[in-house]
């Protein structure tokens, strides 16, 4: 079985430190560069794919009548794949499971350095304020008995509001799907901290505008580690330069964000460079995942992590 790994050296050590596990399965190709796939295709019965890597489209799938499993080491696999995929009998997996933990503990960490104001205190000090000035903050607050709203109860999301809840945390969720849900606009009302999890559908384009923000009460906290597809950021934008709210952000309307962006400006502003995910641990579980899913694959198995036609439309 011919198994075609499309990643940079520098992913792919991350993903198989070790290569054996990947070697036993078949017959492994290297694409170190993306751009030369295309000549690696023909034979090629499982495709690897990392970030960076072209669409599945009708061109590439001529070139690999044989491939009949996409195994996607990251989430999501929306701009990698296309309906043809499906239609030609290629199936189609995704590791996204692995990314869970160590998003979820990067959204607890922004929580707990919003709850204590530390990003204030950071900006101040690398600012030149002096010492007294720089000590001035809002309340700070003890995650402990703390008002936290979830908005949307993903794997992500589950996976957070675990850590919350063992440190204590009140946690209020808003999902469609989830037992017990609030409504949004009572969530954002009485939340200290509203943490977004949700997935990209139309119905949660800006889902937090405005409205949603003018909501929150003063000196609440947004954590956004999920897509910025769910937050009108020209409105965030406006909120937090009023210096009424704080966030924390690692997703953006534009990526990478533009030095000369506000947000790089603003005391009340935690950023990330859409690194939520990027621990060592997760990339080994990334690749761990893929190395199982191609093993259940061979062996004639259920996937556990299969991604359909009808399932695409509903992922972020």
């Amino acid at each position: 079985m011919r198994i075609t790994v499309s990643a940079s050296p520098a992913l792919r050590a991350q993903f198989f430190p070790d290569l054996d596990r990947l070697l036993a399965l078949g017959d492994v190709r290297i694409v170190d560069d993306h751009a030369d796939l295309p000549a690696a295709l023909p034979g090629t019965r499982v495709l690897v794919t990392s970030w960076g890597a072209p669409a599945l489209g009708r061109e590439l799938l001529d070139l690999a009548p044989e491939l009949r499993l996409l195994a996607h080491t990251g989430a999501t696999v929306k701009p990698f794949v296309t309906g043809e995929s499906w239609a030609r009998g290629v199936r189609v997996t995704q590791a996204g499971a692995g990314m869970a933990r160590s998003v979820a503990e990067a959204s607890l960490a922004f929580t707990l350095a919003l709850l204590y104001r530390l990003q204030r205190f950071d900006h101040a000090l690398r600012s030149g304020a002096d010492w007294a000035a720089a000590s001035e903050a809002p309340p700070r607050h003890e995650i402990l008995g703390c008002r936290i709203g979830v908005v949307g109860a993903s794997r992500t999301g589950r996976a957070y509001i675990d850590l919350v809840r063992a440190l204590g945390a009140e946690v209020a969720v808003h999902d469609p799907y989830f037992e017990g849900s609030v409504g949004l606009d009572d969530l954002l009302a009485t939340s200290r901290v509203v943490a977004l999890h949700a997935p990209v559908l139309p119905e949660t384009r800006h889902m937090i505008g405005a409205r949603e923000l003018a909501l929150m009460p003063d000196g609440a906290m947004l954590v956004n580690t999920a897509r910025s597809w769910l937050v009108d950021q020209d409105a965030l934008l406006a909120e937090l330069r009023t210096g009424r709210l704080d966030a924390a952000l690692d997703v953006f309307d534009e990526e990478p964000l533009p030095t000369d962006h506000p947000f790089r400006r603003l005391p009340n502003v935690l950023l990330t460079p859409h690194r939520a995910a990027g621990t060592v641990e997760c990339y080994r579980r990334l690749g761990d995942i893929v190395i199982d899913e191609i093993a259940r694959f061979a062996a004639g198995r259920p996937l556990e992590h299969e991604v359909t036609a009808e399932m695409l439309s509903r992922m972020g």
